[in-house]
């Protein structure tokens, strides 16, 4: 039993990181709203090396509709005006000499459902690794048999990693529901 225990806790910090990988990927997702998780994953060439946005600039939101980037050097504003061209989040920055604004445009219909495609792509992305990662656990359940572990011990092991799965397939639908309620508000 000791062994299954262990499988079912590595399924669970798994799913638990499918989880936390599709939030960070639905904040991208913009809802009308400016938020800075919007420039997460741009990289910006800082002395050398490639660093994510905030560790060359302050990213702030002073309205529903903007975003402000204010680099921490005043000779980067070209480079992380350049890598947000670049990063095909779809907005254009202007640049000022001190900082970067970037206004979104008012959401059409059309593109709110455009949106909601998007994140209903990213949820079913979410339900498969935790499909994937309940597959895992059971192939290793299953070889326990090998270890002379019980018949009745593998289906009830089995048995919680479906519970655990069903109630992790709960969870990501309620994000999309959230989600989608969040984009389609005007």
């Amino acid at each position: 039993m000791e062994e299954i225990e262990f499988y079912l806790d590595a399924a669970k910090e798994t799913m638990d990181g499918a989880m936390k990988h599709l939030t960070i990927e639905l904040a991208k997702i913009r809802a009308g709203k400016a938020t800075p998780a919007m420039l997460d994953g741009i990289q910006v060439e800082y002395y050398g090396m490639m660093t994510p946005l905030t560790g060359a600039a302050s990213i702030a939101t002073p309205d529903a509709r903007t975003i402000v980037v204010k680099p921490f050097e005043k000779k980067m504003i070209a480079e992380i005006e350049k890598a947000i061209r670049n990063s095909n989040i779809g907005l254009s920055p202007m640049n000022d000499g001190e900082v970067i604004r970037l206004n979104l445009p008012p959401m059409t219909e059309e593109r709110r459902k455009e949106l909601v495609k998007k994140a209903k792509t990213e949820i079913e992305t979410a339900k498969v690794n935790v499909r994937k990662v309940r597959q895992d656990a059971n192939d290793s359940i299953r070889k326990l048999k090998n270890d002379g572990v019980s018949e009745d011990a593998i289906k009830a092991g089995e048995e919680r990693v479906q519970k655990l799965t069903d109630n992790y397939i709960t969870k990501v639908e309620a994000v999309f529901v959230e989600k989608e309620k969040d984009i389609m508000s005007v």
